[in-house]
Protein backbone atom coordinates (compact mmCIF):
# COMPACT_ATOMS: atom_id res chain seq x y z
CA UNK A 1 0.00 0.00 0.00
CA UNK A 2 2.66 2.72 1.07
CA UNK A 3 4.22 1.71 -2.44
CA UNK A 4 1.42 2.24 -4.40
CA UNK A 5 0.43 5.12 -2.12
CA UNK A 6 4.66 6.72 -3.35
CA UNK A 7 3.64 5.71 -7.07
CA UNK A 8 0.38 7.62 -7.41
CA UNK A 9 1.91 10.77 -5.15
CA UNK A 10 -1.41 10.48 -2.80
CA UNK A 11 -0.80 10.81 1.10
CA UNK A 12 -3.99 11.41 3.14
CA UNK A 13 -4.06 14.98 3.12
CA UNK A 14 -3.41 15.08 -1.11
CA UNK A 15 -5.09 13.54 -4.26
CA UNK A 16 -2.73 15.67 -6.68
CA UNK A 17 -1.81 13.10 -8.90
CA UNK A 18 -1.45 12.53 -12.96
CA UNK A 19 -4.39 10.72 -13.77
CA UNK A 20 -3.59 10.01 -17.51
CA UNK A 21 -1.59 10.88 -20.57
CA UNK A 22 -3.42 13.10 -23.62
CA UNK A 23 -1.78 12.80 -26.74
CA UNK A 24 -3.06 14.95 -29.73
CA UNK A 25 -1.73 14.75 -33.08
CA UNK A 26 -2.09 17.29 -36.27
CA UNK A 27 -2.13 16.65 -39.80
CA UNK A 28 0.68 19.52 -40.65
CA UNK A 29 2.12 18.28 -44.24
CA UNK A 30 5.77 19.97 -43.91
CA UNK A 31 7.92 18.64 -42.66
CA UNK A 32 6.04 16.57 -40.63
CA UNK A 33 2.65 15.97 -38.43
CA UNK A 34 3.53 16.56 -33.97
CA UNK A 35 1.97 15.11 -31.18
CA UNK A 36 1.27 17.19 -28.76
CA UNK A 37 1.61 15.57 -25.00
CA UNK A 38 -0.11 16.30 -21.73
CA UNK A 39 -0.14 15.44 -18.10
CA UNK A 40 -3.78 15.63 -16.64
CA UNK A 41 -4.46 16.33 -13.31
CA UNK A 42 -6.39 14.41 -11.33
CA UNK A 43 -7.88 16.85 -9.03
CA UNK A 44 -8.66 19.49 -11.67
CA UNK A 45 -8.51 17.92 -14.94
CA UNK A 46 -6.21 20.54 -16.18
CA UNK A 47 -3.60 19.46 -18.93
CA UNK A 48 0.03 20.38 -18.60
CA UNK A 49 2.01 20.07 -21.77
CA UNK A 50 4.87 17.44 -21.01
CA UNK A 51 8.64 18.67 -21.14
CA UNK A 52 9.62 17.91 -24.59
CA UNK A 53 5.94 18.41 -26.17
CA UNK A 54 5.71 18.63 -29.21
CA UNK A 55 7.39 16.11 -30.63
CA UNK A 56 7.31 14.81 -34.14
CA UNK A 57 4.68 12.46 -35.31
CA UNK A 58 7.07 10.20 -37.83
CA UNK A 59 5.07 11.54 -41.04
CA UNK A 60 3.01 13.95 -42.65
CA UNK A 61 -0.51 14.27 -42.27
CA UNK A 62 -0.95 12.80 -39.35
CA UNK A 63 -4.78 11.98 -39.33
CA UNK A 64 -4.83 9.52 -36.30
CA UNK A 65 -3.15 7.44 -33.75
CA UNK A 66 -4.16 4.17 -31.98
CA UNK A 67 -3.31 3.17 -28.29
CA UNK A 68 -2.38 -0.79 -28.22
CA UNK A 69 -4.67 -2.41 -25.28
CA UNK A 70 -1.64 -2.46 -22.49
CA UNK A 71 -1.56 1.15 -22.86
CA UNK A 72 2.46 0.99 -23.43
CA UNK A 73 2.40 1.28 -26.89
CA UNK A 74 0.67 3.64 -29.89
CA UNK A 75 0.62 4.27 -33.46
CA UNK A 76 -0.14 7.15 -35.49
CA UNK A 77 -1.40 7.02 -39.13
CA UNK A 78 0.31 9.64 -41.59
CA UNK A 79 -1.53 10.29 -44.62
CA UNK A 80 0.74 11.50 -47.07
CA UNK A 81 3.62 9.06 -46.34
CA UNK A 82 1.12 6.36 -46.26
CA UNK A 83 3.09 4.64 -43.65
CA UNK A 84 1.96 4.04 -39.58
CA UNK A 85 5.11 4.89 -36.51
CA UNK A 86 5.29 2.86 -33.51
CA UNK A 87 5.75 4.61 -30.21
CA UNK A 88 6.60 3.11 -26.47
CA UNK A 89 5.01 5.64 -23.60
CA UNK A 90 7.10 5.91 -21.02
CA UNK A 91 5.95 5.75 -17.09
CA UNK A 92 7.04 9.42 -17.65
CA UNK A 93 4.01 10.07 -20.47
CA UNK A 94 7.02 10.56 -23.09
CA UNK A 95 6.53 9.46 -25.96
CA UNK A 96 10.19 7.09 -28.09
CA UNK A 97 9.84 6.17 -31.38
CA UNK A 98 10.54 2.87 -31.86
CA UNK A 99 9.84 1.98 -36.19
CA UNK A 100 7.88 3.04 -38.97
CA UNK A 101 6.10 0.42 -41.40
CA UNK A 102 4.50 1.47 -44.47
CA UNK A 103 1.22 0.32 -45.48
CA UNK A 104 0.38 -1.78 -48.61
CA UNK A 105 -2.20 0.98 -50.24
CA UNK A 106 -1.90 4.79 -50.05
CA UNK A 107 -3.26 7.50 -47.74
CA UNK A 108 -4.96 5.91 -44.62
CA UNK A 109 -7.73 7.15 -43.10
CA UNK A 110 -7.89 5.46 -39.74
CA UNK A 111 -7.00 2.42 -38.12
CA UNK A 112 -8.29 -0.27 -35.04
CA UNK A 113 -6.55 -2.26 -33.07
CA UNK A 114 -8.42 -5.89 -32.22
CA UNK A 115 -9.75 -6.78 -28.74
CA UNK A 116 -6.83 -9.21 -27.74
CA UNK A 117 -4.56 -7.28 -29.04
CA UNK A 118 -2.87 -8.92 -31.97
CA UNK A 119 -3.38 -7.36 -35.28
CA UNK A 120 -3.45 -3.39 -36.12
CA UNK A 121 -5.96 -3.33 -39.25
CA UNK A 122 -5.27 0.47 -41.01
CA UNK A 123 -7.94 1.46 -43.57
CA UNK A 124 -6.28 2.91 -46.40
CA UNK A 125 -8.30 4.91 -49.83
CA UNK A 126 -6.53 4.25 -52.52
CA UNK A 127 -4.52 0.16 -54.04
CA UNK A 128 -1.28 0.73 -55.43
CA UNK A 129 -2.22 -0.72 -58.66
CA UNK A 130 -5.11 -1.86 -60.89
CA UNK A 131 -4.63 -5.14 -62.67
CA UNK A 132 -3.37 -3.70 -65.59
CA UNK A 133 -0.41 -1.63 -63.14
CA UNK A 134 -2.30 1.90 -63.71
CA UNK A 135 -2.29 4.17 -60.59
CA UNK A 136 -6.07 4.66 -58.86
CA UNK A 137 -6.58 8.18 -58.87
CA UNK A 138 -9.41 10.39 -57.41
CA UNK A 139 -10.21 10.36 -60.88
CA UNK A 140 -10.49 6.57 -61.15
CA UNK A 141 -10.34 5.78 -57.27
CA UNK A 142 -11.12 2.31 -57.65
CA UNK A 143 -11.42 0.36 -54.11
CA UNK A 144 -9.88 1.32 -50.57
CA UNK A 145 -8.19 -1.63 -48.41
CA UNK A 146 -7.00 -2.27 -45.04
CA UNK A 147 -3.76 -3.38 -44.50
CA UNK A 148 -3.02 -5.92 -41.60
CA UNK A 149 -0.27 -5.94 -39.22
CA UNK A 150 0.19 -9.27 -36.88
CA UNK A 151 1.31 -7.23 -33.31
CA UNK A 152 3.93 -9.06 -31.98
CA UNK A 153 4.83 -9.77 -28.32
CA UNK A 154 7.07 -7.00 -28.05
CA UNK A 155 4.67 -4.89 -29.93
CA UNK A 156 6.28 -4.39 -33.42
CA UNK A 157 4.43 -5.12 -36.30
CA UNK A 158 4.88 -8.39 -38.39
CA UNK A 159 4.33 -8.63 -42.30
CA UNK A 160 1.62 -7.03 -43.75
CA UNK A 161 -1.64 -8.28 -45.78
CA UNK A 162 -4.09 -7.08 -47.34
CA UNK A 163 -8.43 -6.84 -47.55
CA UNK A 164 -10.27 -5.21 -50.16
CA UNK A 165 -12.74 -2.94 -49.24
CA UNK A 166 -15.00 -0.54 -51.26
CA UNK A 167 -14.34 3.19 -52.66
CA UNK A 168 -13.29 5.76 -50.02
CA UNK A 169 -12.57 3.78 -46.74
CA UNK A 170 -12.81 7.05 -43.69
CA UNK A 171 -13.73 4.78 -40.70
CA UNK A 172 -13.16 1.24 -39.15
CA UNK A 173 -13.70 -0.05 -35.64
CA UNK A 174 -12.87 -3.51 -33.95
CA UNK A 175 -15.25 -5.63 -31.56
CA UNK A 176 -14.85 -5.30 -27.66
CA UNK A 177 -15.90 -8.93 -27.39
CA UNK A 178 -15.34 -11.87 -30.25
CA UNK A 179 -13.56 -10.84 -33.44
CA UNK A 180 -15.28 -8.28 -36.10
CA UNK A 181 -14.28 -5.33 -37.54
CA UNK A 182 -16.54 -2.67 -39.22
CA UNK A 183 -15.94 -0.14 -41.74
CA UNK A 184 -17.22 2.60 -42.88
CA UNK A 185 -17.02 4.70 -46.32
CA UNK A 186 -18.40 7.67 -47.46
CA UNK A 187 -19.34 6.21 -51.20
CA UNK A 188 -21.91 8.66 -52.75
CA UNK A 189 -23.79 6.29 -54.97
CA UNK A 190 -24.66 4.10 -52.22
CA UNK A 191 -26.39 4.56 -48.78
CA UNK A 192 -25.07 1.16 -47.44
CA UNK A 193 -21.71 2.20 -46.34
CA UNK A 194 -21.29 -0.17 -43.55
CA UNK A 195 -18.98 -3.48 -44.22
CA UNK A 196 -18.62 -6.16 -41.74
CA UNK A 197 -15.80 -8.84 -41.41
CA UNK A 198 -15.51 -11.57 -39.32
CA UNK A 199 -12.07 -11.68 -38.00
CA UNK A 200 -9.70 -14.96 -38.35
CA UNK A 201 -8.03 -14.70 -34.73
CA UNK A 202 -4.73 -16.42 -35.87
CA UNK A 203 -3.74 -15.01 -38.58
CA UNK A 204 -5.98 -11.76 -38.63
CA UNK A 205 -7.43 -12.56 -41.87
CA UNK A 206 -10.93 -10.53 -43.16
CA UNK A 207 -14.43 -13.08 -44.42
CA UNK A 208 -17.12 -10.67 -45.70
CA UNK A 209 -19.69 -10.91 -43.41
CA UNK A 210 -23.01 -12.40 -45.09
CA UNK A 211 -25.38 -9.07 -46.65
CA UNK A 212 -21.80 -7.62 -47.54
CA UNK A 213 -20.32 -7.78 -51.51
CA UNK A 214 -16.91 -6.65 -51.97
CA UNK A 215 -16.53 -5.59 -56.17
CA UNK A 216 -13.62 -5.09 -57.80
CA UNK A 217 -13.03 -2.47 -59.85
CA UNK A 218 -14.32 1.32 -59.60
CA UNK A 219 -17.68 0.26 -58.52
CA UNK A 220 -19.35 0.81 -55.33
CA UNK A 221 -19.05 -2.61 -52.49
CA UNK A 222 -22.34 -2.80 -50.61
CA UNK A 223 -22.93 -3.50 -46.94
CA UNK A 224 -25.15 -1.96 -44.30
CA UNK A 225 -27.08 0.25 -44.42
CA UNK A 226 -26.03 3.61 -43.31
CA UNK A 227 -26.52 7.46 -44.36
CA UNK A 228 -24.44 8.68 -47.05
CA UNK A 229 -21.44 10.31 -45.52
CA UNK A 230 -20.88 7.83 -42.23
CA UNK A 231 -18.12 9.88 -40.64
CA UNK A 232 -17.93 8.13 -37.47
CA UNK A 233 -17.82 4.35 -35.94
CA UNK A 234 -18.26 3.31 -32.31
CA UNK A 235 -18.90 -0.34 -31.05
CA UNK A 236 -20.09 -0.49 -27.14
CA UNK A 237 -17.72 -2.53 -24.65
CA UNK A 238 -20.13 -5.24 -24.92
CA UNK A 239 -20.18 -5.84 -28.49
CA UNK A 240 -23.63 -5.93 -28.77
CA UNK A 241 -24.33 -1.88 -30.27
CA UNK A 242 -22.26 -0.06 -32.95
CA UNK A 243 -23.21 3.34 -33.78
CA UNK A 244 -22.61 5.86 -36.98
CA UNK A 245 -22.49 9.41 -37.46
CA UNK A 246 -23.49 11.03 -40.58
CA UNK A 247 -22.14 14.18 -41.66
CA UNK A 248 -25.23 15.33 -44.36
CA UNK A 249 -27.79 14.03 -42.15
CA UNK A 250 -26.71 15.13 -38.84
CA UNK A 251 -27.50 11.99 -37.03
CA UNK A 252 -25.84 9.41 -34.98
CA UNK A 253 -27.30 6.02 -36.02
CA UNK A 254 -27.77 2.68 -33.76
CA UNK A 255 -27.41 -0.68 -34.68
CA UNK A 256 -28.06 -3.84 -32.40
CA UNK A 257 -25.05 -6.71 -33.41
CA UNK A 258 -25.67 -10.61 -32.88
CA UNK A 259 -23.13 -13.18 -32.02
CA UNK A 260 -22.82 -13.58 -35.97
CA UNK A 261 -21.21 -10.25 -36.15
CA UNK A 262 -24.29 -8.37 -38.83
CA UNK A 263 -25.26 -5.23 -37.56
CA UNK A 264 -28.73 -4.22 -37.47
CA UNK A 265 -30.42 -1.12 -37.94
CA UNK A 266 -32.49 -0.56 -34.12
CA UNK A 267 -35.89 0.72 -34.84
CA UNK A 268 -36.23 4.17 -33.90
CA UNK A 269 -32.74 4.07 -33.39
CA UNK A 270 -31.49 7.23 -34.88
CA UNK A 271 -31.03 10.46 -33.11
CA UNK A 272 -30.04 13.81 -34.41
CA UNK A 273 -26.87 15.58 -33.85
CA UNK A 274 -26.22 19.26 -34.22
CA UNK A 275 -24.24 20.32 -37.60
CA UNK A 276 -21.38 17.71 -38.88
CA UNK A 277 -21.28 14.70 -36.14
CA UNK A 278 -17.68 13.42 -36.13
CA UNK A 279 -15.81 11.35 -33.33
CA UNK A 280 -17.50 9.74 -30.63
CA UNK A 281 -16.84 8.42 -27.03
CA UNK A 282 -18.82 6.59 -24.08
CA UNK A 283 -18.02 7.66 -20.65
CA UNK A 284 -16.16 4.86 -18.41
CA UNK A 285 -19.26 3.41 -17.49
CA UNK A 286 -20.67 3.10 -20.74
CA UNK A 287 -24.11 5.04 -19.87
CA UNK A 288 -23.55 7.91 -21.69
CA UNK A 289 -22.55 9.07 -25.11
CA UNK A 290 -20.77 11.67 -26.20
CA UNK A 291 -20.90 12.73 -29.69
CA UNK A 292 -18.80 16.03 -31.75
CA UNK A 293 -19.58 17.93 -34.19
CA UNK A 294 -17.32 20.09 -36.50
CA UNK A 295 -19.21 22.56 -37.88
CA UNK A 296 -21.77 23.43 -34.72
CA UNK A 297 -18.66 23.24 -32.59
CA UNK A 298 -20.19 21.35 -29.61
CA UNK A 299 -20.48 18.34 -27.96
CA UNK A 300 -23.74 16.63 -27.84
CA UNK A 301 -24.71 13.91 -25.05
CA UNK A 302 -27.02 11.45 -24.87
CA UNK A 303 -28.11 8.71 -22.86
CA UNK A 304 -29.21 5.53 -23.98
CA UNK A 305 -32.22 3.92 -24.35
CA UNK A 306 -33.64 0.23 -23.13
CA UNK A 307 -32.82 -1.13 -26.82
CA UNK A 308 -29.22 0.92 -26.58
CA UNK A 309 -30.61 3.57 -29.05
CA UNK A 310 -29.47 7.29 -28.37
CA UNK A 311 -31.47 9.64 -26.49
CA UNK A 312 -30.64 13.19 -26.15
CA UNK A 313 -29.39 14.00 -22.34
CA UNK A 314 -31.39 16.55 -20.57
CA UNK A 315 -28.09 17.99 -18.80
CA UNK A 316 -25.92 18.04 -21.42
CA UNK A 317 -27.75 18.24 -24.62
CA UNK A 318 -25.34 20.71 -26.40
CA UNK A 319 -21.99 21.84 -24.81
CA UNK A 320 -19.53 24.74 -26.72
CA UNK A 321 -16.49 23.49 -27.77
CA UNK A 322 -13.60 25.27 -29.99
CA UNK A 323 -13.87 25.85 -33.43
CA UNK A 324 -13.76 22.33 -35.47
CA UNK A 325 -14.03 19.50 -33.27
CA UNK A 326 -13.24 16.49 -34.54
CA UNK A 327 -12.54 13.28 -31.73
CA UNK A 328 -13.49 13.14 -28.06
CA UNK A 329 -11.70 10.92 -25.33
CA UNK A 330 -12.41 10.18 -21.64
CA UNK A 331 -10.59 8.97 -19.00
CA UNK A 332 -10.75 8.47 -15.58
CA UNK A 333 -9.19 7.82 -12.04
CA UNK A 334 -8.18 4.34 -10.41
CA UNK A 335 -12.07 2.76 -9.08
CA UNK A 336 -10.24 3.41 -5.40
CA UNK A 337 -10.15 6.81 -6.11
CA UNK A 338 -12.71 9.76 -5.00
CA UNK A 339 -15.39 8.78 -7.72
CA UNK A 340 -16.16 12.67 -7.41
CA UNK A 341 -12.59 13.94 -8.99
CA UNK A 342 -10.74 12.24 -11.95
CA UNK A 343 -13.31 11.71 -14.87
CA UNK A 344 -13.02 13.88 -17.58
CA UNK A 345 -13.40 14.67 -21.31
CA UNK A 346 -11.97 16.24 -23.88
CA UNK A 347 -11.99 17.08 -27.70
CA UNK A 348 -9.20 17.62 -29.90
CA UNK A 349 -10.32 21.16 -32.34
CA UNK A 350 -8.69 21.21 -35.70
CA UNK A 351 -9.68 24.56 -36.68
CA UNK A 352 -8.87 27.09 -33.29
CA UNK A 353 -5.51 24.79 -32.40
CA UNK A 354 -6.65 24.07 -29.04
CA UNK A 355 -8.29 21.11 -26.60
CA UNK A 356 -11.63 21.58 -24.49
CA UNK A 357 -11.24 19.79 -21.29
CA UNK A 358 -14.97 19.30 -19.10
CA UNK A 359 -15.69 16.93 -16.13
CA UNK A 360 -17.70 14.46 -16.54
CA UNK A 361 -20.16 13.71 -13.68
CA UNK A 362 -20.98 9.76 -13.47
CA UNK A 363 -24.24 10.00 -11.65
CA UNK A 364 -26.48 12.29 -14.86
CA UNK A 365 -23.80 12.64 -17.63
CA UNK A 366 -23.37 16.01 -17.27
CA UNK A 367 -20.76 18.15 -18.33
CA UNK A 368 -18.97 21.11 -16.51
CA UNK A 369 -15.63 23.13 -17.91
CA UNK A 370 -12.69 22.53 -16.79
CA UNK A 371 -10.72 25.72 -15.31
CA UNK A 372 -8.36 26.77 -17.77
CA UNK A 373 -9.74 25.84 -20.61
CA UNK A 374 -9.28 25.34 -23.61
CA UNK A 375 -5.33 24.23 -23.53
CA UNK A 376 -3.47 25.45 -26.47
CA UNK A 377 -2.03 22.94 -28.70
CA UNK A 378 -0.20 22.95 -32.18
CA UNK A 379 -2.23 23.79 -35.66
CA UNK A 380 -4.69 21.42 -37.23
CA UNK A 381 -5.38 19.20 -34.57
CA UNK A 382 -6.73 15.77 -35.88
CA UNK A 383 -7.56 13.35 -32.88
CA UNK A 384 -6.55 13.26 -29.65
CA UNK A 385 -6.22 9.85 -27.14
CA UNK A 386 -5.69 9.39 -23.40
CA UNK A 387 -3.69 6.31 -21.59
CA UNK A 388 -4.08 5.81 -17.78
CA UNK A 389 -0.95 6.88 -16.13
CA UNK A 390 -0.56 3.47 -14.53
CA UNK A 391 -0.59 0.83 -16.39
CA UNK A 392 0.53 -3.28 -15.31
CA UNK A 393 3.95 -3.11 -16.55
Amino acid sequence: MLSLAMALGVTACSNDYTVAYLYMTTAKTLPHGLINGYQVDYQSGSLLPLADSPIDAGGRDTVGLVVAPNNLFLYTVNNFDSDVVEFAIGTDGKLYPQHTYNITGSLPTAAAIDAAGKFLYVAFTYQNTTTGAELYTPANPGPGGVTIFPINSDNTLGAPSTVNVGRNPVGIATSAVGNFVYVIEQDSAVTANLLGFSENATTGALTPLAGVTINPGNVPSTGFATGVSPSGILGDRTASHLYITDQTANQVASYSVGTSGRPTPIAGGTAQTEAGPMGMAFDLSGKYLYVVNYTANTIDGFTLGSSGQPVRSTVAASVQTGTGPTCVTVTGAPSNANPSHGIYLYTSNALSNNITGEQLNPQDGSLDQIQGTPFSGSGLPSCAVTVPAFPLR
